[in-house]
């Protein structure tokens, strides 16, 4: 997720190219939000507001003023990390995230679903990027 922003100036980054709020400084907000629900949230059983997650995903995609290529990539390595030691306290794969929405699921499930989707934000956030950078050259 981490190279769709890769040679992105912030005004690129945040550079919107369809209709939605999709833009890639978005795409790797909304990544770490997602690390953030599935890890932190699900399995080990903190809150969103704890955390000062929006409680509706499509809020995860809000930038503000604040945001730009450097904050969002080290909130982006920083939940990955974290994600990393939360997932290695599981005895397995079939450990079960008890703190979900959807009722308990498995570490298993989650690595699966998180593949999926971030696969699909990260060929979104390629095709922006290099969009973004033809238009500029």
């Amino acid at each position: 997720m981490a190279g769709v922003l890769e040679g992105l100036s912030d005004e690129q980054a945040r550079r919107r190219l369809v209709p939605s709020l999709t833009c890639p400084l978005a795409i790797v907000k909304h990544a770490t939000f997602v690390e953030q629900v599935w890890f932190h949230v699900s399995l080990a059983g903190r809150t969103r507001a704890e955390l000062g997650l929006p409680e509706a995903a499509e809020d995860s995609w809000v930038l503000t003023d604040d945001d730009t290529v450097a904050s969002v990539l080290a909130a982006y390595r920083t939940a990955c990390a974290e994600a990393v030691e939360i997932a290695a306290g599981c005895a397995s794969l079939d450990d079960l995230a008890r703190h979900n929405r959807r009722g308990p699921l498995t570490l298993r499930w989650i690595y699966a679903h998180l593949v999926r989707e971030l696969a699909r934000h990260a060929g979104h956030g390629d095709i922006l990027r290099e969009q973004i950078l033809a238009a500029d050259a």
